[in-house]
């Protein structure tokens, strides 16, 4: 299997920690060198283990935001 390259451009938000220092994150991220995307997913304390997550583009993202703002139960 080929080597998964990453590069955290920006930490947006960390969502919420777990008792043993895992965080959920929204990141920008350039995977494998490819133009950034935003990312949510959970990360070890170093950085180094990642968790199953979701990657979006900015018009994801954008829609993602809109159909949040549309909820009354948030």
């Amino acid at each position: 299997m080929a080597e998964l390259k990453f590069e955290i451009i920006k930490t947006m938000a960390v969502l919420s920690e777990s008792p043993k220092g895992w965080t959920k994150e929204l990141n920008l991220i350039s995977w494998n060198g490819r133009d950034p995307k935003y990312d949510i997913r959970d990360w070890a304390p170093d950085k180094e283990k990642m968790g199953k997550g979701v990657t979006l583009t900015k018009e994801d993202l954008s829609n993602l935001k809109e159909a949040l703002a549309d909820q009354d139960e948030i």
